[in-house]
């Protein structure tokens, strides 16, 4: 099925929702409730796909408060232009909701990336799995901290077709992500380079592998999700050929 452009915010949206799951979810009405004790802030934010007037916005405003007061959460919107309504902004700030963080959703051709990725430097190599070792886990939980286990029970909640790259340095492993792939997009996720090893290409290398394995896959596009603030991981993705397809960020009420 072709997307067409209105939806392809939404669409990718929705495959980043699948690709990093949360505990529990619901749909009312076109908006995505999420419940992810333990995980990234973000990934219980409010997917606000549906509603034009201002009473059906109101209503599922209301819905989504009810949802999060009973599991004692903050209500955390994600505004992405294309995907919530237009005239959802204005409301949420009238309501007292603040807004959060800034963060670029991009896109590429898995032949771009290809292209331009570079292989593996030096004594790196690289190594791709089904499902996530120990070690491979280890690094994300290095550099990205939180609750490890409430991490790794949603990697056990992901049911696309994935894919976890390591990149060793000898026999330790000094970067990690993974991709997702669903409906001819693969998206990119959890990257992640020990300290020692940045500036030697692993990361890209970590790429590199990602879009061999999203063209084996039949994924001709990929995607993925870094916040403004982060520069160079920014860097590292424009050079392998990701640019903005859209700005967002949150509105979040306590």
């Amino acid at each position: 099925m072709v997307e067409t452009a209105a939806g392809l915010e939404t669409g990718l949206q929705e495959r980043t929702a699948r690709a990093v799951p949360a505990e529990s979810d619901e749909r009312t009405s076109g908006w995505w409730l999420r419940h992810a004790p333990g995980c990234a802030w973000w990934v219980a934010s409010v997917l606000p796909h549906g509603g034009t007037s201002r009473a059906e916005l109101s209503e599922r405003t209301e819905a989504a408060e009810a949802y999060c007061a009973e599991r004692g959460i903050p209500v955390l919107v994600q505004m992405t232009p294309g995907a919530a309504p237009p005239e959802l902004d204005a409301l949420l700030e009238a309501r007292g909701y603040e807004r959060k963080a800034s963060v670029s959703l991009q896109t590429a051709t898995t032949s771009e990336v290809l292209a331009l990725a570079l292989a593996p430097q030096g004594s790196l190599r690289v190594r791709l799995q089904e499902q996530p070792t120990r070690a491979w886990f280890d690094v994300l939980h290095q550099v990205a901290g939180g609750d490890a286990d409430a991490q790794w029970r949603l990697l056990e909640r992901i049911t696309e077709r994935a894919v976890y790259a390591s990149v060793l340095l000898g026999d330790e492993t000094v970067a990690v992500g993974r991709a997702v792939a669903e409906s001819g997009w693969a998206g990119v996720f959890s990257m992640a380079t020990l300290p020692a090893a940045r500036g030697k290409g692993a990361a890209g290398a970590v790429i590199g592998a990602l879009a061999d394995w999203a063209a084996v896959n039949g994924a001709g596009r990929m995607y993925l999700q870094v916040e403004h603030e982060n520069a160079g991981a920014a860097r590292i993705y424009g050079r392998v050929g990701f640019s903005e397809l859209r700005p967002f960020f949150f509105r979040v009420k306590a």
